[in-house]
């Protein structure tokens, strides 16, 4: 979600990559239905898992969640930023209602991020 909403506020400003610590074998499509909502799309994404060059090349590495680990390299000219994400089921809010609200917290954090990284 957060690699779909960067990709639609920063187009080509910022290079964007996605990747997770144990990614599945396809997209959950309640959140590509929310981010369609959004005018962004991740329909044509695969999960993949991280990838140990990509991790010492870029220069922000944002997990999300308590649960995700990432080691970062040694070496890596970058910095492991971790968001502490909204999780709407644990006040017993599902579906797409859910997924909506996990959508908005993520894409505020990603436009604030943007900003960040563009000097805005």
């Amino acid at each position: 979600m957060a690699a779909a909403l960067a990709e639609k506020h920063a187009g080509s400003q910022l290079g964007i990559h996605s990747a997770g610590t144990n990614p599945g074998t396809s997209l959950n499509l309640e959140s590509v239905e929310a981010i369609a909502e959004a005018g962004a799309d991740m329909s044509r994404g695969t999960p993949k898992p991280i990838d140990p060059e990509l991790l010492r090349s870029v220069d922000r590495v944002v997990v999300l969640g308590e649960d995700a680990q990432v080691d970062m390299p040694d070496d890596a000219r970058g910095t492991l930023e971790r968001w502490r994400t909204d999780e709407p089921s644990l006040r017993g809010i599902e579906g797409m209602q859910r997924m909506r609200l996990v959508r908005d917290d993520i894409d505020n954090r990603v436009q604030a991020l943007i900003d960040e990284m563009l000097g805005q």
